[in-house]
């Protein structure tokens, strides 16, 4: 696999990888820590009252990617999409103690440049995180909406 430090990634076979300082964002699932992921969206104010079970569920049915320091899981976000108009960027959190190097910048980065949803129209929704989605060209609204 190859990796990229603030250029595009780099495709090869079905996983997507990038590097950033000594941490790896991936697209591989297999590499997700539900528990984690779990853990840290129980400190986050729009997940935590979300189950271990829902958690999981959410993992299988979204593209996600997973930020790592060592092999150990410090980050996480997901998009849920149809494949073919619009992706919704969900559950994007950085583990308290990591955050302040880039990373969250890094995973949004990521999924939006991913080649299964980087030409669709991308949504989501936060309360206090307007200006790091302003980075990457969405608008304020209700929702914050990024049309291609």
């Amino acid at each position: 696999m190859q990796y990229f430090e603030g250029g595009l990634g780099r495709t090869t076979g079905v996983v997507m990888e990038w590097k950033h300082l000594d941490y790896v964002i991936s697209d591989d699932k297999s590499l997700i820590n539900p528990a984690a992921v779990h853990g840290f969206l129980r400190t986050s104010y729009w997940a935590a009252d979300r189950s271990l079970e829902i958690v999981q569920k959410s993992i299988e049915n979204s593209l996600c990617f997973g930020v790592y320091l060592d092999g150990e899981q410090v980050g996480f976000a997901r998009a849920v999409t149809d494949g073919a108009t619009t992706a919704f960027l969900a559950d994007v959190i950085i583990e308290q103690s990591h955050r302040g190097r880039g990373l969250g910048k890094k995973v949004v980065a990521a999924a939006m440049e991913h080649p299964q949803i980087a030409e669709l129209t991308h949504i989501l929704k936060t309360k206090d995180a307007h200006g790091l989605y302003e980075q990457f060209g969405f608008i304020r609204s209700e929702f914050m909406i990024k049309r291609r």
